[in-house]
């Protein structure tokens, strides 16, 4: 029987989607492992692209997650420090900031996706135009803000052409998407900050979408900051998950896997 929202069509719509996402960050991990029923899934994979190279990474779908760790030591302390703990508190905010042996924590990060059935484009997405990636206005845009938001953005790492929005001769706003493996496009925002708050990220990443949707691909949203993560809920995207990558003190990792023999491999 199908529900009024669509039922038995958009729940395969849905679980199709959770397949796809779930191959995807397998694939990252760069060894042969799975999602768990639940719980988390540590293995060692030292060319793991969950994080930065030598850095823990951790993604969490659902009710289960996956990470990877650059060292069977490193894998050992994890699995130690995720025990007794709730699945969602791996990528919860703070939890990781500040904790004895941790140096650097890049997140978390929500994310999520959408499927063609689930997208709400954008009205104001009319007033979008294109550029090729690279192109130096979009260059302009990048220069005036913060490294901070330039990072969080990626705008820098797109594949795809620029859409962008326009003050006069200025790009004021600009979306766009770099292809990951197993065809999702990563999308990628940036908007001046004088220019904020007028719906102009959501008019260029809706333009980005639909690009992506047209050439049969998953629009993947990472966002740390409810503004964005706000904007990708209006474009009909779903949160499934969260990330984190966290870098361990050599000598905390080590002093805890002092404690007994490493496991056999």
């Amino acid at each position: 029987m199908v529900g009024a929202d669509g039922g038995e069509d958009a729940s395969m719509a849905r679980s199709a989607v959770s397949q796809r996402v779930e191959e995807l960050w397998v694939s990252l991990a760069g060894v042969t492992t799975s999602f768990p029923a639940d719980g988390v899934q540590v293995v060692v994979a030292a060319g793991s692209r969950l994080c930065p190279p030598a850095w823990v990474g951790i993604v969490v779908l659902g009710n289960s997650g996956l990470a990877t760790a650059p060292d069977a030591v490193t894998a050992r302390f994890l699995r130690e420090s995720l025990a007794g703990r709730p699945l969602r508190s791996a990528v919860g905010a703070g939890r990781w900031s500040g904790k004895p042996g941790v140096v650097d924590v890049l997140g978390p990060a929500s994310l999520a996706y959408l499927d063609e059935q689930e997208f709400r484009p954008a009205a104001e997405a009319r007033g979008v135009v294109h550029l090729p990636p690279g192109h130096l206005d979009l260059a302009r845009l990048v220069a005036e803000v913060s490294g901070e938001d330039m990072a969080e953005s990626g705008i820098g790492e797109i594949s795809s052409p620029a859409f962008v929005v326009r003050d006069r001769a200025r790009v004021v706003a600009a979306a766009g998407y770099r292809e990951w493996p197993g065809a999702v496009a990563h999308i990628s925002v940036l908007t001046s900050a004088r220019f904020r708050g007028r719906g102009l990220a959501r008019a260029v990443a809706s333009a980005a979408v639909a690009e992506a949707l047209g050439n049969n691909l998953l629009p993947q949203w990472r966002a740390r900051n409810e503004p964005s993560r706000r904007v990708a809920r209006r474009l009909g995207f779903r949160e499934l998950g969260g990330q984190v990558s966290i870098r361990f003190a050599s000598y905390q990792v080590q002093r805890n896997g002092d404690r007994r023999p490493p496991p056999r491999q």
